[in-house]
């Protein structure tokens, strides 16, 4: 039997899995799960579970930091977030891994902790993060995932010194991560919310595949749920001005995010200010195919102006200030890849930028959309007592 810290974590596991649309268990046979001993850093492990929760508890795993992470030295450390520190470790397969270890046990941590366990340990696709397991003793929580070694594309991007992304690689790194997100959204068996798409968050390897990171803030929801109402969370630069406003999150809070993200891949700018500065940019561009004054001078005009295109007219399909108006991955994923007219991301209806004078009723304005939803924006950053929001 496993000691009783053990026993409660994953009573709460299971509770918390058994009380969520992320999956919806059913009857089975008792199954006992043996963990393989990892190179003297993990033991043996055994709990009786049903079968049909295998796929989702992976791992509970007892750890000896000293030999996993070096102690999780500082030689070791990957890098630090708001709940926790990323070291490097290895398992006895020789595989590297990335170890995510919690500061200090809150609420919140927890909660984003059994997030991602339940998450990650559900979802399988090349441009998404892999878990290998996690690890809970006494205090300790942490998470095992599969090592990334390239950094972030807020690293690449924004690094002090780092040497300019390509347009090929960019475009690769848009496609990768839009691939990601329409996995989550649609392909899963149920759909999947990220809640917080940024640069700092799409994490890059060896050969600079798009990988989507950090699930600690994310909502699972059914086709039948048009929306969950839900505290505001996310990170500022990149957040649905709609979800800010109303509460309500649906998938075109990524979307908007993900908008974002591309903006920041044309224009080489950081987040902050960035679709109101590109809005009538793009506009312009799209009508007159001169795409200078938004792309990133670091590339020195070495890019393919159709690929540009496709780019500039998906990122303006997903800022939309009305998440109605905005585009779905799977159109974006299309697009990106010159299978979809950028014409098709419109969805039926007609954006117009400037005046709305003599353009008819069923024509909106950027001026018309701001009107409303960023009234409501900066109303709700002046208020914010339900908003847990980060800066970029």
């Amino acid at each position: 039997m496993p000691p009783e810290s053990d026993r409660k974590l994953l009573g709460i596991i299971v509770d918390f899995l058994s009380h969520s649309t992320i999956v919806d268990f059913i009857s089975g046979p008792a199954t006992i799960i043996s963990l393989q001993q990892l190179k003297g850093t993990f033991r043996l492990t055994h709990f009786t579970i049903k079968t049909d929760m295998i796929s989702v508890l992976q791992a509970v795993f007892k750890h000896r930091d000293e030999e996993f992470t070096g102690g999780f030295s500082e030689a070791n450390l990957l890098g630090e977030g708001g709940f926790g520190c990323v070291y490097r470790g290895a398992l006895l397969t020789g595989e590297d891994v990335a170890v995510k270890r919690l500061k200090v046990r809150s609420e919140q941590g927890e909660c984003e902790f059994l997030t991602e366990v339940a998450i990650l340990s559900r979802v399988h696709h090349k441009h998404v993060m892999s878990l290998v397991g996690h690890c809970t003793e006494g205090a300790e929580r942490i998470l095992v995932y599969e090592l990334v070694p390239n950094k972030t594309l807020k690293f690449h991007l924004h690094g002090e010194g780092q040497p300019t992304l390509d347009w090929p690689t960019r475009l690769k790194i848009a496609v990768g991560c839009a691939k990601g997100l329409a996995y989550l959204h649609g392909d899963c068996r149920h759909k999947i919310i990220h809640r917080d798409i940024k640069a700092g968050n799409i994490l890059l390897d060896s050969e600079f595949e798009a990988k989507i990171a950090d699930f600690g803030l994310a909502k699972c929801t059914s086709d039948a749920n048009s929306h969950v109402s839900t505290n505001v969370k996310g990170t500022f630069g990149y957040l649905d001005p709609e979800y800010f406003s109303s509460g309500k999150l649906t998938e075109k809070s990524d979307i908007f995010s993900f908008g974002v993200v591309l903006l920041e891949l044309i224009s080489g700018h950081r987040p902050r200010g960035l679709v109101a500065w590109a809005r009538p940019l793009l506009t312009r561009a799209l009508e007159d195919g001169n795409f200078g004054i938004l792309v990133d001078p670091n590339l020195q005009n070495n890019y393919d102006t159709r690929e540009m295109a496709r780019m500039v007219g998906c990122a303006d399909a997903c800022v939309r200030n009305l998440a109605a108006h905005r585009t779905t991955m799977i159109k974006i994923v299309r697009a990106l890849e010159g299978d979809l007219p950028l014409s098709k991301l419109n969805d039926g209806f007609t954006i117009c930028h400037g005046s709305s004078s003599n353009k008819g009723p069923s024509c909106q304005t950027t001026r018309d959309l701001e009107m409303g939803s960023m009234k409501r924006y900066r109303q709700g950053f002046s208020g914010g007592s339900q908003a847990h929001i980060s800066w970029p």
